[in-house]
């Protein structure tokens, strides 16, 4: 069975920063493109960023280019997402889900909240 486990969301004061993680189980975690999206309130599902097996090639939508950065670690089956300079239009659920367009299965989601 396929388990996507997000964690380290939370509460952040803009210009603070956050690290993202995800346990994936259930998969051959190596062998697969992975994505962040989120969807903020009254919002569609956005995708944030990419990352390809083997870690080669990334993506980001443009609102998050230099401020966050997507990695894995396929020893250990996680996926990250460090987040720095966050802004409140950065307040979200945060998903991470299979696939390079983030179309296959996704986690239960962690919140993230920017606001002073």
């Amino acid at each position: 069975e396929v388990q996507l486990v997000e964690s380290g969301g939370g509460l952040v004061q803009p210009g603070g920063s956050l690290r993202l993680s995800c346990a994936a189980s259930g998969f051959t975690f190596s062998a697969y493109s992975m994505t962040w999206v989120r969807q903020a309130p009254g919002k569609r599902l956005e995708r944030v960023s990419s990352i390809n097996s083997g870690g080669s090639d990334l993506y980001y939508t443009d609102s998050v280019k230099g401020r966050f950065t997507i990695s894995r670690d396929d020893a250990k089956n996680m996926l990250y997402l460090d987040m720095r300079s966050l802004k409140t239009e950065d307040t979200a659920m945060y998903y991470c889900a299979m696939e390079w367009w983030g179309q296959g299965q996704r986690g239960q989601g962690t919140q993230v909240t920017v606001s002073s």
